[in-house]
């Protein structure tokens, strides 16, 4: 009895509090009431300051107007909130933390300028998904850092020192060129530390690291000290590309190729005229023993003096008698071997006889170890003919030496013409000189045992591929992998960990002249204890590699390194491994794979449970995005907006050369008017709503502002909730769902619904299909619908005084769970509308949007009777909306709707409020089947059950309602013939389900139901015309 008393009390003095809320709430809509009429009569007006966001102190709450702006604007909303979330440490975590933890090390962005489009879509990736996770419990924490990006920078560097002051970095010399690079670093770095908080990135900055600040580069050494002493790093003269502009090796991924059908004249630096390319030379080389000559065809007729063999097949009847005869060179009398190589010739192809070049030709230097050839480089670094040359040639550009070679050969009789020949042509992407293959001393990397670990990784799903169709990728690249050149000839890098001791006895005093002389050591101090260990009492002289490591082995490094390692931390405790490495498809290899077979190796561990590959973004016409094109989109230009001339000067201050120039500008073309303002919001909705497409993301900038223009919409609907809500209204604790108008409770339903399915997608990765849940509810269910149909709510009728109520409450709920749903996709605009809102009292209100609760499903709300319902009335309205002649669009008419049975008659009775207001009609009457039909009307047909009828008296055009019916027939009709013919095909009774073959034959019979309703109401517009 006393807890029955106590349950009836506590239910008393809930309905006496929610009273005293409804009280409070009338007596703010009379007051409003009153100030609206006020407000018509002209008695008051509008202070424009009002409406104006006063100024903010930097890392300050953000302090906001009195009234909302009419109008969304991105600068306006976007502005002092990153400086106070960051200043309140909201991005910040600790290791020490009970929550569970959720890594992302943010792909460090190269240090060599701006950041562009690509890199948005990253942070835009990344950023949701940290906030997310972040509003969801864990320990969230986000990684910044750049990359040193060796080639890159002292490209730009370079080209900088000699467009400025015609100075190259040999005459600076490098200590002083390695000053100009700290100084580009900290002036771009600073620019892109700017741009990432720009786009709202999350990141903790507290952890903010470079690739060759003191302790990664301590992991770098480490690492290479411990791959040496583990038997996996090695020395080795092998071929590989080389940049002769810049004077160094060059890796795959700096490689573009050019595909040439014929012959091709390319500008290449450093060349006042164009070189040709796309060509197959033939010269004849004479025999020995007055044998007569063997002709054989090149593409690169300059190398010929590095050939040291002439190589035909076993089989070609046209050269067995030349088998171990030999050729003699006919600049330098050398003598070459004419020997067998079946792997290597095509006996259909050019003369098949193939001229043997093994330090310049990657499948000659394979064929070179076969045979035992000697190896002899004719080009210098900067690429010109060497010594081997021979007086006539050296000292000459290589590609000058080309043109001199045949002009030579032609003085000799030897030149025996030249054809078109397809080719691939490798190209560096950084200088635009054309690759040269060179023979070269280089530290490697034995890839085998860490290949196989990081295949096993995947195979064992330790590490998951999304999209899992990448997966074969992955295998393809490390079964196939070869060992990795990591040395590069630069000066701006990590320098080798390598010191070469030259004793005073050496007969060579080359560094490098003797393999055993090479000392691993950590510093300079650790090589000279080993020195003196492995050479007691002897003279000599130690000097550290000058060559530096590959960019790509210290950011293979960089999920280990950002948290301490090789020194045991608590963040390498807590938050390694990481739980997803985010980034482009176009990297799997070159940096994805490397990390995880380090990571294995030296962390124990994968450094990544998840990998997600990102589209690659191109313009709208599909091409890829290139500076020459002028085609490259900076995100800050599409957050800002940018005139037409903004984005010529932006071309003009770069590195292209004067013809790249006018290319890039043509290119503009695509912006005529220049980029409109879109905000950061809506870059970030955009680019990630654009992950459904697969491997390509063709950009339009059109879509971008699409959404930032439904930004605006969002903004609307929270100013018509403030409107409606009033001043004095406080959201209850709870809200009893059950009792609330079918409409309240469809829109509640919805929501739960759209959470979830946001919910589920975010978690398998699916990131369109999150942002397309979030839209569709925000767009097509509460603006389009809900807002529209609770407004006859908000009249000044008592008759609505509850469902008045129950819309406040519900508009409350709706638009606190879908700003939070949404916040991870628009930080800014979503923060500051939530702001705006209400809070309950009683509620411990978080003081920012970004770490309140993330919505999860709320199973009171889920109702799929009143969703099922609502579907119904949509469609009535919208086939009733159809009837509307286009040139009255604002004139509202009576309706009807003609109900064949009472279920539907009670659905539409109890709807009647919203399918009134959301068909725009004047009055709407429900008719039975025993009622005549509507004089005067034109008619649609919703289903076999219902039917609605707009009254046009004077305006009914009967034949075009004659075709609307004869359309809306052929496509009942082709369903039933299509369903029909599917039951009646072989085998359907035997193969489909009972349960299948009943829902069929139900649909079947529907069908043909509304067939036969079309035809009443054919026959009903010819009685009634």
């Amino acid at each position: 009895m006393e807890q029955a008393k106590e349950k009836e009390e506590k239910k008393l003095r809930a309905k006496q509090k929610e009273a005293a809320r409804l009280q409070a709430q009338a007596a703010s809509d009379g007051a409003r009431r009153s100030e609206k009429k006020q407000k018509k009569k002209g008695a008051i007006d509008e202070n424009p300051e009002d409406f104006v966001d006063p100024d903010t102190p930097t890392g300050q709450k953000k302090l906001l107007a009195s009234q909302m702006a009419k109008q969304y604007s991105p600068s306006a909303v976007e502005k002092s909130w990153y400086t106070w979330w960051e200043s309140s440490q909201y991005f910040e975590v600790d290791a020490a933390s009970s929550k569970p933890p959720f890594v992302i090390v943010l792909p460090p962005p190269n240090v060599t300028g701006a950041l562009h489009i690509g890199h948005a879509i990253t942070v835009a990736i990344e950023d949701a998904m940290i906030r997310w996770r972040r509003m969801s419990g864990y320990n969230a924490l986000w990684v910044p850092g750049m990359d040193h990006a060796g080639i890159a920078t002292q490209v730009v560097v370079e080209r900088k020192l000699m467009r400025e002051r015609k100075l190259s970095r040999h005459d600076l010399g490098r200590e002083k060129f390695l000053s100009e690079v700290n100084n580009w670093k900290d002036q771009y770095g600073g620019t892109i530390l700017r741009q990432l908080r720009t786009l709202g990135a999350s990141l903790d900055w507290s952890r903010e690291c470079f690739t060759m600040d003191s302790l990664r580069s301590k992991a770098v050494t480490e690492a290479f000290v411990n791959l040496y002493k583990e038997g996996l790093i090695y020395r080795d003269i092998r071929i590989g590309h080389w940049d002769c502009t810049l004077r160094t090796s060059v890796s795959d991924i700096e490689v573009d190729y050019l595909e040439l059908k014929e012959e091709t004249l390319l500008v290449v630096p450093g060349y006042n005229n164009p070189v040709q390319f796309g060509v197959l030379i033939s010269f004849a080389y004479p025999l020995e023993e007055g044998l007569g000559e063997i002709i054989v065809a090149t593409t690169r007729i300059e190398t010929m003096f590095g050939d040291t063999a002439i190589a035909v097949h076993s089989q070609d009847e046209r050269y067995k008698h030349l088998h171990g005869k030999y050729a003699i060179h006919p600049f330098n009398g050398r003598k070459l071997e004419i020997i067998c190589d079946d792997e290597l010739v095509k006996t259909n192809f050019g003369t098949g006889a193939v001229k043997i070049t093994p330090a310049h030709d990657t499948e000659d230097f394979e064929a070179g170890k076969r045979h035992n050839l000697d190896f002899i480089n004719i080009f210098t670094d900067d690429g010109n003919i060497n010594e081997n040359g021979g007086s006539q040639f050296e000292g000459m550009p290589r590609f000058t030496a080309r043109a001199a070679v045949i002009d030579a050969l032609k003085a000799k009789g030897l030149y025996r013409g030249m054809k078109n020949n397809e080719m691939k042509l490798g190209r560096c992407s950084r200088t635009n000189d054309i690759v040269e293959p060179m023979i070269k001393p280089q530290w490697f990397v034995n890839c085998n045992t860490m290949a196989k670990a990081a295949l096993d990784a995947v195979k064992s799903k330790e590490i998951e591929i999304i999209p899992p169709q990448y997966e074969q990728d992955w295998y393809r690249w490390l079964e196939n992998i070869r060992d990795w050149c990591i040395s590069r000839q630069l000066w701006w890098g990590h320098r080798v960990a390598a010191w070469y001791v030259t004793l005073e006895d050496d007969e060579e005093k080359d560094m490098g002249s003797y393999i055993d002389h090479w000392i691993i050591a950590r510093n300079e101090n650790d090589a000279i204890l080993e020195a003196e260990e492995r050479y007691p009492g002897k003279k000599y002289q130690l000097d550290q590699d000058p060559d530096v490591l590959d960019t790509w082995f210290s950011s293979s490094l960089f999920p280990l390194s950002i948290f301490g390692w090789p020194d045991d931390t608590a963040d390498l405790s807590t938050f390694y491994p990481t739980s997803v490495l985010e980034t482009g498809l176009d990297i799997l290899f070159f940096w994805v794979a490397r990390m995880v077979m380090l990571g294995i190796l030296m962390g124990c561990d994968v450094p990544f449970q998840k990998i997600y590959l990102h589209p690659i973004i191109r313009d709208a016409h599909g091409r890829k995005m290139s500076k020459s094109l002028g085609n490259v989109i900076d995100p800050i230009d599409v957050i800002n907006g940018i005139t037409l001339e903004g984005l010529q000067k932006k071309l003009e201050q770069g590195n292209l050369d004067p013809d790249e120039l006018e290319k890039a500008k043509e290119g503009l073309k695509d912006f005529p008017d220049g980029i409109p303002e879109c905000g950061t919001d809506a870059l970030h909705f955009a680019l990630i709503s654009y992950t459904s497409q697969s491997d390509k993301i063709n950009l339009d900038i059109k879509r971008v502002h699409g959404y930032r223009q439904w930004c605006n919409k969002l903004w609307n609907a929270i100013r018509f909730a403030m409107i409606k809500l009033g001043d004095q209204y406080t959201p209850p604790t709870t809200v009893v769902v059950d009792s609330m108008p079918p409409v309240c409770r469809w829109i509640l339903s919805v929501l739960n619904k759209s959470v979830g399915k946001t919910v589920s997608s975010l978690e398998a990765y699916k990131f369109s299909e999150a942002t397309s849940s979030i839209y569709s509810w925000w767009q097509y269910q509460l603006c389009d619908v809900f807002i529209e149909a609770i407004k006859p709510y908000f009249n000044d009728s008592q008759e609505f005084e509850a469902a008045r109520g129950a819309s406040r409450d519900t508009l409350w709920l709706c638009l606190n769970t879908g700003l939070r749903l949404l916040h991870p996709f628009m930080p800014y605009v979503t923060e500051e509308l939530w702001q705006r809102l209400p809070q309950p009292k009683e509620a411990c209100r978080k003081d920012s949007i970004m770490i309140s609760e993330y919505p999860s499903a709320v199973q009171e709300w889920e109702n799929d009777q009143v969703e099922n319902e609502m579907e119904i009335v949509l469609d009535a309205v919208s086939k009733l909306r159809s009837l509307r002649p286009p040139t009255d669009i604002h004139e509202r008419r009576p309706s009807f709707v003609l109900c064949r049975n009472l279920e539907i008659a009670a659905t539409v009775q109890c709807y009647q409020a919203q399918f009134a207001t959301l068909a725009s009609v004047s009055s709407l009457k429900i008719l039975t089947e025993d009622d005549p039909s509507p004089p005067g009307c034109a008619t649609n047909i919703v289903n076999k059950d219902l039917a609605v009828y707009l009254q046009l008296r004077g305006a009914l055009n009967t034949e075009a309602e004659h075709e609307k019916l004869r359309k809306k027939r052929e496509e009942v009709q082709k369903q039933h013939d299509t369903l029909s013919q599917k039951m009646n095909a072989s085998g359907y009774r035997e193969k489909a389900p009972q349960s299948k073959q009943g829902d069929d034959m139900k649909k079947l019979a529907s069908l043909f139901e509304e067939l036969e309703i079309i035809s009443e109401a054919e026959s009903k517009l010819d009685a009634n015309n």
